[in-house]
């Protein structure tokens, strides 16, 4: 994952003060959730459990472009107080994307250990909805899971509203915030919708649906909303903002094609996602594209999401993508998109501020051996 935060602060500076900004806003949460009853306080349990102790790329990626563009005096500290506050609810947003996608992918894991569906199954003690469920089939009970973080998900989006609308800024600061934020949820569901709509063959698969799917599903959220947060929370006009949202593009398409090459050839002791869980599930990634337009590909298909799919499957398939050219053909899309990037921040007009350049090819330099 992306280490990049160095400009002002260190990084485990940085990650402390999310994760306090996140704890604080469970926290203010936590007393309504437990006046109705243990069940719906056990959401939020789970909640702080996958929230804290993560990699905090989006939020470290707002306080690190923030600091790198404010880099003002104690003046500031307020200021930064609300960049913290809307970096922890910048999080918040991405928990609430993950729980609705591991319901829709059907997911149990997520980097090597129960995500909040598995939790919820797996769950034991006396407040442990899953453990009031037991005497159900298994089929209710995941029901039950699945249900639950459905609603952990909508509990989160409407706790990211909360932040954005209520925090200390400038009128006009906090339209641009919630601006921000109407489209990058609009997006991202739409690229989520366009994803749902190219593993169940509702859209025709080709490499261009593919990249705008990731574009709109990761970029977005990813990358441009923290980078344009920072910019509208340190002040900087319109102008800077679009470059950044231009950068954050290349990145973002970058940084989902990087996770489909890690899914389909990396290490998963170094990724921590599930061997081949891509191929097991059918899922339609720019790999997969580009290898639909090579003679490989009626070798490929029969194998590619079938229903007693083991690893020696995956295995014959990360062959057979490598003979076909498709990972060197995405490989190369990384790197022409990490170099547009890199075009932009070094552009002479209009010039990016010295300090968010550094802090900037710090991300790409980070990003470039990204192996997680």
């Amino acid at each position: 994952m992306i280490e990049a935060v160095r400009e002002r602060r260190a990084v485990g500076d940085a990650v402390e003060e999310i994760e306090e900004q996140v704890r604080l806003l469970l926290g203010a949460r936590e007393p309504r959730a437990r006046a109705h009853g243990p069940r719906f306080a056990h959401l939020w349990d789970i909640a702080s459990e996958c929230l804290l102790g993560g990699k905090l790329l989006r939020p470290r990626l707002l306080i690190g472009a923030f600091d790198a563009l404010a880099a003002g005096p104690a003046a500031e500290a307020s200021r930064r107080r609300s960049a913290l506050r809307i970096s922890a609810a910048v999080e918040l947003l991405h928990f609430s994307f993950l729980l609705h996608d591991d319901v829709i992918d059907e997911d149990l894991i997520r980097r090597g250990a129960p995500n909040a569906i598995g939790r919820l199954l797996g769950g034991t003690g006396a407040e442990s909805p899953a453990a009031s469920e037991a005497r159900r089939s298994e089929g209710r009970r995941l029901h039950w899971a699945r249900s639950n973080a459905i609603l952990l998900g909508d509990l989160m989006l409407a706790a990211v509203h909360q932040v954005f609308a209520r925090e200390a800024v400038p009128e006009a600061m906090r339209v641009r915030l919630l601006d921000l934020l109407d489209r990058t949820i609009t997006e991202s569901v739409a690229g989520e919708q366009h994803d749902i709509g190219l593993s169940d063959g509702v859209i025709a698969s080709d490499l261009d649906e593919v990249l705008e799917m990731s574009r709109l599903k990761t970029a977005t959220y990813t990358f441009e909303l923290p980078l344009r947060a920072a910019a509208i929370l340190a002040g900087a006009d319109a102008r800077l903002e679009e470059e950044l949202g231009a950068i954050a593009r290349h990145l973002g398409v970058a940084f989902q094609l990087q996770d489909d090459l890690l899914c389909a050839f990396g290490d998963s002791r170094e990724h921590g996602k599930d061997p081949f869980s891509d191929f097991r599930e059918g899922k339609e990634t720019a790999i997969i594209a580009y290898a639909r337009t090579t003679s490989a590909w009626s070798r490929i298909d029969p194998k590619l999401g079938a229903g007693d799919f083991g690893d020696e499957d995956g295995r014959a398939l990360r062959s057979l993508l490598r003979e076909c050219g498709a990972e060197r053909a995405i490989r190369s899309m990384v790197d022409e998109r990490i170099r547009a990037a890199v075009g932009i921040v070094c552009q002479e007009e209009p010039a990016i501020p010295r300090a968010l350049m550094r802090f900037l090819l710090g991300v790409v330099e980070a990003l470039d051996g990204r192996r997680g």
